[in-house]
């Protein structure tokens, strides 16, 4: 009888861990190990070396960040530490133990001024801290690991975390108005879409030795909005009595600059694994349906 295959879970507490944890019992076939801050801290080489010598991982999806965008401004050291060394690090473990190591990455690391989907392939230049540790993680992972596979994702919730969609339930549940941006456009990601993906991905089989540009994919739901957008069907669909303003980005001023374009083609991706991405709404939905029991 053949061993089931190990995938590693790192950054089991965040919105796409706690995903992958919800899935897990959908997928028998594969056995799944969920490690956080606590139990792994994947900047310490020596935690990570012991962890790989212990268990046979056929897989690694890397779902740790650090994710504060506007303190990354400030605890640059921090951002870099998470999301840039220690993706070499797993990258470079997962090689010599024949790992497939799967890294999740950001729109962010694009400068937001395109004007049509950015293909994976197309130039990076991030405007914030966030997106430049995330780029670096990238450019280390397929450094240290060429059979690395990077997911770069937007605009994240779930039904676990904080994220957009639980902050405008409870704001719009104490006020009675709402301002929110309307010149940042961008797709939407259900994180359990995504980890849903992701496993389809492992499924289908991930092919080896491709270029480095073949290794990069993006993922988020099909459609393009914006955040007032978004704040306006969460809405409607929850039929909250809060009205939502639209208002310029020079009206909330952030201490890191975001992108205002952060649209991304999926085309790869849906091609090679023949994924059909659901649309942003009917995934909205199904995330309030879990919020709004």
């Amino acid at each position: 009888m053949l061993p089931v295959p190990t995938i590693l879970i790192t950054g089991a507490k965040g919105q796409l861990g706690n995903e992958f944890r919800s899935l897990a019992a959908s997928f028998p076939q594969y056995h799944f190990l969920f490690t956080d801050r606590e139990t792994l801290a994947i900047d310490d080489a020596d935690a990570v070396k012991k962890y790989f010598e212990k268990h046979s991982l056929q897989y690694c999806i890397n779902c740790a960040a650090y994710t504060a965008v506007d303190k990354a401004e400030t605890e640059q050291d921090k951002a870099f530490a998470i999301n840039a060394v220690a993706t070499g690090l797993l990258a470079a473990m997962c090689k010599q133990y024949h790992t497939q190591f799967i890294h999740i990455s950001t729109d962010y690391v694009f400068d937001g001024n395109g004007t049509v989907p950015y293909q994976p392939s197309s130039t990076t230049h991030p405007v914030n801290t966030y997106g430049a540790s995330k780029l670096k993680g990238e450019q280390l992972a397929l450094q240290e690991n060429e059979d690395s596979i990077i997911i770069r994702t937007s605009w994240v919730y779930s039904s676990f975390g904080n994220n957009f969609v639980k902050t405008m339930l409870r704001l719009m549940k104490e006020r009675e108005s709402l301002n929110v941006v309307n010149d940042q456009q961008g797709c939407p990601t259900y994180a359990a879409d995504l980890a849903h993906t992701i496993m389809q991905m492992i499924e289908k089989g991930i092919p080896a030795h491709q270029s480095q540009q073949e290794r990069v994919f993006h993922y988020s739901n099909e459609g393009v909005i914006t955040w007032y957008d978004f704040a306006v069907a969460i809405q409607q669909l929850s039929n909250l009595n809060c009205t939502v303003h639209p208002i310029p980005t020079s009206q909330y001023p952030t201490p890191a600059k975001r992108p205002h374009y952060s649209v991304m083609d999926t085309t790869s991706l849906r091609n090679n694994f023949g994924i059909r991405i659901p649309f942003w709404k009917d995934s909205l939905k199904t995330c309030l349906s879990i919020l709004l029991k």
